[in-house]
């Protein structure tokens, strides 16, 4: 099967031997000339592969994973390396637009000009997107990557000792004659299991037409030819002779080797049955997903607004299933020069607040003082005029009436007696 594949010119591009553009390939920074380790190169000579023979990556955003793999002298492809995604952003679902912080699901290709080694996260390349199904459902994003540093902003990323290993498996095919490679990236493990746990989500006919091309490697091992034509994805099919596939017309007549028709048709037998006892089973709830374009943008607007230094909810709002909008209520901006700016110039504006405030409230105590000193003026007046013309009272001292107390009378008679004696008794000393 594997062979009429071949001469069908069903095999993808990414693994077609050319000479490589030399000035893409020049000045390496020391990160990205490192070699892989012995034990992965030990592993890829035990599975019947060489160091620059040619490479593919698939990605899944649920369990979190990054697998390289590489062909084997028999054409086929084998995984070769695992790797803990460091992070993500956003939700499971395709990127939509510009800013909604989703990191892409779809079929990319990358080629040696992608290949950055002096990136501000240590090491990238760029995956491609927007590839040609995405420029066709006007979807729209740029500098897509999976690169080091553990930091996320729509790309996947990697710990620095990570990339730097994934680099180099892109750099030995290059150098090996590989002109690109493919990236396949996915929602998650596209298992009979896990399509009937998203079976109601909105984006469950995208992950269905990428089922397709994840199939087709399930049974190749062997990356499928990827085209676009009625703006959906289109998996190992070859045009008739003349015809080309117009990512936004209408498809051409195709046709398709009948063993892979058949291998196919009985992998589908299969899934079929699985996909139907996977209904009945207990499963993990899903996982949050994007709710379409609708999301996209609302996320896509908070970017904008945190990016242009505004104090936005530190995480990106969410659509719930009734329409409405969830926002965390800790608010923050973006350690930038916008954000900078944009903070010094709310502390001016407050300070110019508080200092209008202060002025305000100096000119209302200085009116409250004045209208107090008013009244307590009027009050004074109003006293020396009441004082002015009330009555003059006259003092008089009332005379002993009979009922005077007898003590009264016994202390005036006691003070007459002390007097007569202290006389006399003078006038006894001087001979008077």
């Amino acid at each position: 099967m594997f062979a009429k594949l071949a001469r069908t010119g069903v095999l993808v591009t990414s693994i077609a031997i050319a000479g490589c553009n030399d000035s893409s390939m020049k000045d390496f920074a020391p990160e990205a000339n490192k070699p892989l380790p012995d034990k992965i190169l030990a592993d890829m000579k035990a599975k019947g592969m060489i160091r620059t023979s040619s490479v593919m990556a698939r990605i899944f955003k649920e369990e979190g994973k990054l697998e390289i793999w590489k062909a084997k002298t028999n054409g086929r492809y084998d995984m070769v390396a695992s790797y803990d995604i460091c992070k993500w952003s956003g939700k499971l679902g395709p990127k939509y637009t510009e800013g909604d912080r989703q990191a892409p699901e779809g079929f990319y290709t990358v080629r040696p000009s992608q290949m950055n080694p002096r990136s501000n996260y240590h090491l990238s390349f760029n995956i491609g997107f927007p590839n040609a199904y995405d420029r066709a459902n006007g979807r729209t994003g740029q500098n897509l990557m999976v690169h080091g540093a553990c930091s996320s902003s729509g790309c996947y990323s990697m710990t620095d000792a990570q990339i730097e290993q994934i680099y180099a498996f892109g750099r030995d095919a290059f150098q090996g004659g590989q002109t690109e490679f493919q990236v396949e990236a996915f929602p998650f493990r596209m298992t009979a299991a896990n399509m009937a746990r998203y079976r109601n989500d909105p984006n469950y006919e995208f992950w269905k037409m990428l089922k397709v091309g994840y199939d087709n490697f399930e049974i190749t091992k062997v990356p499928p030819k990827v085209d676009v034509c009625e703006k959906r994805y289109v998996f190992n099919q070859v045009a008739a002779d003349g015809q080309t596939f117009d990512p936004t017309g209408p498809c051409p007549a195709t046709t398709q080797p009948d063993s892979l028709k058949s291998a196919y048709n009985a992998y589908q037998s299969t899934y079929d049955a699985a996909y139907n006892g996977a209904l009945k089973a207990s499963v993990p709830p899903p996982k949050p997903t994007i709710a379409g374009i609708k999301e996209a943008s609302i996320v896509s607007d908070w970017s904008k607004r945190r990016a242009r230094g505004e104090r936005v909810p530190i995480d990106p709002p969410s659509l719930n299933n009734d329409g409405s909008v969830t926002e965390t209520a800790r608010m923050g901006r973006i350690d930038s020069p916008a954000g900078r700016k944009m903070a010094a110039l709310d502390a001016e504006k407050a300070a110019k607040q508080k200092a209008e405030e202060q002025r305000l409230a100096v000119i209302e105590a200085a009116k409250q003082a004045k209208e107090a000193a008013k009244a307590q003026a009027l009050a004074e007046k109003e006293a020396a005029k009441a004082a002015k013309e009330a009555p003059v009272a006259t003092a008089t001292i009332a005379a002993p009436t009979e009922a005077a107390p007898a003590a009264e009378t016994q202390a005036a008679d006691a003070g007459e007696g002390t007097v007569a004696k202290l006389k006399n008794k003078l006038l006894g000393m001087f001979g008077g």
